[in-house]
């Protein structure tokens, strides 16, 4: 199962009244259950099918630490209003690398109001502020590939 599927899955676990949600597919078995605090997730996978290649140890470490991660991240946010990622790229505070970021920490923002610029094969991307508020922590680094969903920034 890919990361982006595995995250639509927790995004509507935490965001409905399912508690508890259990998918068997042939790559694998996913489980959530939805905690008092942040979601809960295992993962077992399934054998390796013959004619597919074996992934390794360190690639599904990799993968379990961005899903942690990103759990975390939102987690921690969950007082305040977050921005996601609207598309996969790479993620820029700024619009050229000798100016000023858009925003930084403590900044207040307008709905509507350019936070960041998200490159995707070539093009530069701004992305508005889609809440007013104060802008209360910056969850990338600039420079950063950035998922569809990825929390960005939280603005309370």
């Amino acid at each position: 199962m890919d990361l982006r599927k595995l995250k639509t899955l927790i995004d509507l676990v935490s965001e409905s009244n399912i508690s508890e949600l259990e998918i068997a597919e042939a790559d694998g078995k996913v489980r959530i259950v939805k905690a008092p605090g942040p979601a809960v997730v295992t993962h077992a996978a399934a054998p390796a099918i013959a004619t597919a290649p074996p992934q390794s140890a360190a690639a599904a470490a990799a993968a379990a630490a961005v899903t942690d991660a990103e759990i975390a991240a939102e987690a921690k946010a969950a007082s305040g209003h977050i921005v996601k990622s609207p598309m996969v790229g790479t993620f820029y505070r700024s619009a050229s690398p000798g100016t000023d970021a858009f925003v930084e920490v403590g900044k207040v923002v307008k709905a509507g109001e350019p936070i960041c610029i998200i490159e995707a094969m070539k093009i530069m991307n701004e992305i508005e502020a889609d809440s007013a508020g104060t802008i209360r922590e910056i969850l990338c680094e600039n420079g950063q590939a950035v998922e569809f969903g990825q929390a960005l920034f939280v603005i309370e």
